[in-house]
């Protein structure tokens, strides 16, 4: 399942009134992780920005004085986002702004929703936490996710919150997933009948030495640190760190997966 976390900055609050997209920001999900591919382009808007908007994102006309159009990364963008599900914060502004850019490349491009399906995460918060406040900010602190480097608006950062901020919303890590972890390979398994034969021998059981126990901490430590501490092989060691000898049961039992 391929995800787009995306986020736009503008000149003003209206595309009826003339104003534009001046920075489009995209993290990707696959299977609910986040990649390294995204997207993020500055863009020209040939129009002034409102002063209101400039002390929300503090991007000037002077930076943007040598950056490409709408028009010079469109189909960029479009290839970037085809088939996958968008989830942006406030959805109507967003793709408010980005059908009215494609309306004004005047080529048959139609609209946003030609090319992608769209989820709404204010609208999904509310319905999560009717009567609270579900501003991205809000959001950030119900689900402890830092966002201390959000002085200002950006919208390649804000899509990077509000890809954990979604996760977080939404279950969180629900299966464990080791692709791009050490190289491990992640394949869908055929269902398999087993049949217990009662005349085979038992199976003998080797245990892990010390070396071996070493690297499966470091292990677990790299999965703790990638699932954002809610590794459940470090919940089950510090529950049977309880009993009396069970760290040693755990280790064993553990060396063999």
């Amino acid at each position: 399942m391929r995800q787009i976390v995306l986020d736009t900055e503008t000149t003003g609050l209206d595309p009826a009134q003339g104003h534009r997209i001046i920075e489009i920001g995209c993290v990707e999900l696959v299977n609910r992780r986040i990649t390294d591919n995204r997207f993020h382009q500055y863009l020209q808007p040939d129009r002034e920005i409102d002063e209101g908007a400039l002390e929300v994102h503090g991007i000037t006309q002077e930076f943007l004085a040598d950056k490409p159009r709408f028009a010079d990364i469109a189909q960029d963008f479009l290839t970037y986002v085809r088939d996958a599900e968008l989830i942006i914060h406030n959805a109507p502004f967003d793709v408010g702004f980005i059908n009215h850019e494609l309306g004004l490349l005047d080529a048959g491009m139609g609209v946003i929703d030609d090319y992608c399906s769209v989820i709404d995460t204010l609208r999904l918060a509310r319905e999560m936490h009717p009567g609270q406040r579900n501003s991205l900010d809000a959001l950030c602190k119900r689900y402890e996710i830092d966002n201390s480097q959000r002085t200002l608006h950006g919208a390649l950062l804000d899509a990077e919150i509000l890809a954990d901020v979604y996760v977080r919303m939404t279950g969180g890590q629900v299966t464990l997933l080791l692709d791009g972890v050490h190289g491990a390979d992640v394949r869908t398994r055929e269902t398999v009948e087993h049949v217990f034969d009662a005349s085979r021998a038992p199976l003998p059981v080797v245990y892990a030495d010390a070396d071996e126990l070493a690297a499966h901490s470091a292990w677990l430590d790299e999965l703790d640190q990638h699932s954002g501490g809610n590794c459940v092989w470090r919940t089950l060691e510090a529950a049977a760190g309880d009993a009396p000898g069970a760290n040693e049961v755990v280790d064993q039992d553990l060396s063999t997966k």
